[in-house]
């Protein structure tokens, strides 16, 4: 798989990252060329959403609030929210191919598509998305 410079982070990436766990060579190799490259990387107001509900949920794997949590990621250097536009909430209604309905996962992934970004992301459903061409991702 390619790396890229232009990077959106997954609500797991921003969690894995937040926690300082272990993610793979090839994303920290990408994050890292997307820092020197000058290029943000990138995190959805979505992952906002979805770890206020993992937190409410009780399945949140961290101490910190949801707020705090997402806080602290966008605190760090070179790491910048990505609007969300009403395109690109129309746009994860219509994604090419098959795909299951979570709308985070949609909204993901028509924002990479939009922005020509790529996503780091652990969803296996993603990633097999992915393989089949339909978006850029990376596992971590």
């Amino acid at each position: 798989m390619q790396l890229a410079s232009r990077l959106l982070l997954d609500t797991c990436a921003i969690i894995w990252v937040a926690l300082r766990e272990p993610i793979r060579p090839e994303a920290r190799t990408a994050m890292r060329e997307a820092m020197i490259g000058q290029e943000s990387i990138r995190i959805s107001p979505i992952s906002a959403w979805e770890l206020g509900l993992l937190s409410a949920r009780g399945k949140l794997p961290a101490t910190q609030s949801p707020a705090t949590l997402f806080a602290d990621v966008l605190a760090t250097p070179g790491v910048k929210v990505e609007a969300l536009s009403p395109g690109v909430l129309i746009d994860s209604s219509f994604l090419p191919g098959q795909l299951h309905r979570d709308p985070a996962d949609r909204i993901l992934i028509a924002t990479a598509r939009a922005l020509d970004l790529t996503l780091v992301t652990r969803d296996d459903a993603i990633l097999e998305y992915a393989d089949c061409g339909h978006v850029r991702a990376i596992r971590c």
